[in-house]
């Protein structure tokens, strides 16, 4: 006799199966994981209870525990063939736009046949082609090579683009074809959230220092499907912490792709952030963690044995995480994004907007 207990037999397997899901995730974290995914309200003392009359225990990886890099499979290696190592010809360098990933560009930066206004003095091909080389060398404006346009008419025209959000509104659309594609919907539903903190060049503008780092110039925080797409970008002072920077860039993702349900971060936005991006957007923010990681631990049925992910090795490649990792050195193979030259915020963000179209417009015409 006595009351009802509070969990059933069902949600104890619902707890069983978000544990096999999430082995890293925090009290506070499976908690809330299980009432959106049950409707019972519990507290953390429950869920508590629940796991150890379960027999599901917490394990903390020993630092000298790990596995012997002999009995790691060797990972799969990923890389552009030689059609996407474009050598260029005597006429065009090999960062300028072949004819059928203009084809795939033309009618955004192309003017409206017929349109009022002076005629353009440039074709809008060759502007489009000086931006790609000063993304891919790095160079500075003014020693653009002379068989461009003059570099203050690229300049005014790489602004103006900026402004009205041309390129992003070009990786959007390459984004879609991309993802059909490769047979995913157009509409992600899930993305990743990363940050990286790059120096800026003594041009000035708005920087900070980021202590964790040991870095001083800005953030670039990412948001990506699970293709490792650019879905948005938020630059800040590298002094913003992560967490601060969370909320808008989330937002203008959520803003852009209503259909994304869930979001993986790292340790960084764990705690009260993750709860406040939940809330704000009904998405699911899952934390993924270091199998290592001794503050939250691994949690695992108590007579099973360790699993292997939760001992200590020099890399293990984190579920989602390390996609937008990857999507981070996509974008250094640009040189202009190794850091950051511009004053302007706005500047920068195109930057990034325009390395990731010319990544997917190579990918998309070369691949069959």
């Amino acid at each position: 006799m006595g009351r009802k207990p509070k969990l059933q037999e069902t949600d104890v397997e619902q707890l069983r199966a978000l544990v096999a899901q999430r082995p890293t995730a925090s009290l506070d974290e499976l908690t809330n994981a299980f009432v959106l995914a049950t409707g019972v309200t519990v507290c953390a003392a429950t869920i508590r209870r629940a796991l150890r009359s379960a027999g599901i225990v917490r394990v903390v990886a020993k630092k000298s525990e790990g596995a012997s890099s002999s009995t790691t499979p060797a990972p799969r290696r990923y890389g552009y063939r030689e059609a996407h190592r474009d050598q260029g010809s005597a006429e065009r360098y090999a960062s300028c736009l072949t004819d059928a990933e203009w084809a795939l560009a033309q009618d955004l930066f192309e003017p409206p046949a017929g349109g009022r206004g002076k005629p353009a003095l440039y074709p809008r091909r060759r502007m489009v082609d000086a931006c790609c080389y000063v993304l891919r060398t790095g160079c500075a404006w003014r020693l653009l090579p002379k068989s461009f346009p003059p570099w203050d008419a690229v300049y005014k025209a790489f602004r103006r683009w900026a402004a009205q959000d041309k390129f992003e509104i070009f990786h959007d659309r390459l984004r879609a074809q991309w993802r059909e594609r490769v047979a995913r919907s157009a509409a992600p539903s899930a993305a990743v959230l990363d940050a990286q903190s790059t120096r800026t060049s003594p041009q000035g503008g708005d920087k900070g220092f980021d202590a964790g780092k040991k870095v001083k110039g800005r953030k670039r925080n990412l948001v990506v499907d699970t293709l490792g797409l650019l879905l948005a970008v938020l630059i800040t002072p590298a002094s913003v912490q992560d967490r601060d920077a969370a909320a808008p860039v989330v937002a203008q993702a959520c803003a852009k792709h209503p259909s994304l349900k869930t979001l993986f971060v790292d340790g960084a936005y764990s705690g009260g952030c993750a709860e406040r991006l939940r809330e704000a957007h009904q998405i699911d923010v899952q934390v993924v963690r270091h199998p290592a990681n001794r503050t939250v631990g691994y949690r695992q049925a108590e007579q099973l044995p360790l699993f292997e992910a939760a001992t200590v090795r020099a890399f293990v490649p984190l579920p989602k995480r390390w996609i937008v990792e990857r999507t981070h050195a996509w974008n250094e193979r640009a040189r202009r994004l190794i850091m950051h030259h511009d004053r302007s915020m706005a500047v920068s963000t195109a930057w990034v907007w325009l390395a990731e179209s010319r990544m997917l417009v190579r990918r998309i015409s070369t691949s069959s």
